[in-house]
């Protein structure tokens, strides 16, 4: 841990419960843990309107990309990997080692680190019954990432996700941090 507070690496990928991340960074925060905020390029680009809110929120630069080689890192190490809302597309690239983004990327290593890593997808039924969601978070779980499956799904087609549970997250995050101390 840095200091007296834990730092959390919150992922946000390309799924529409990201557009309310800016309440979960709060969530956190009030439960005393210290945010660096990492997205994806398509979350990026979704709250690109909102990224330097996000920065001074957490206060420190929102990474959407791998770091310069041999430029220095600005986040403190991470105590816990939280990977929410992780879409179908991630979740799949994270299991299979597909590590062409540095959300990705991160989360595939945090796991070869033993950083405690927990995710929440969100994904619709439709993506939900293809054969290789199933195989990656069997892959995920074997190595060793708390993939949280509660009722996140949507009807295909639908852009609402009623029900993402930030505060689960949250709370998975917080068990993950106390089982490792």
């Amino acid at each position: 841990m840095t200091g007296d507070q834990p730092v959390l690496y919150l992922f946000g990928t390309g799924a529409q419960p990201v557009l309310t991340i800016t309440s979960a960074v709060e969530q956190a925060q009030a439960d005393g843990w210290r945010v660096c905020l990492g997205l994806t390029p398509t979350a990026a680009g979704w709250l690109h309107p909102y990224l330097a809110g996000l920065e001074a929120l957490t206060g420190a630069p929102v990474r959407a990309h791998y770091k310069l080689p041999g430029q220095e890192d600005v986040w403190p190490t991470a105590d816990v990997v939280l990977l929410a809302p992780a879409s179908f597309n991630t979740v799949n690239r994270w299991a299979l080692g597909l590590t062409d983004t540095f959300v990705v990327g991160y989360a595939a290593e945090a796991l070869g680190r033993g950083i405690p890593t927990v995710a929440l997808p969100c994904v619709n039924s439709a993506l939900a019954a293809h054969p290789q969601y199933a195989r990656s978070l069997e892959t995920l779980h074997a190595a060793g990432a708390r993939v949280i499956t509660p009722e996140t799904m949507t009807a295909p087609g639908l852009d609402d996700t009623p029900g993402f549970d930030w505060p689960l997250a949250l709370r998975e995050a917080r068990l993950a941090l106390t089982r490792e101390v």
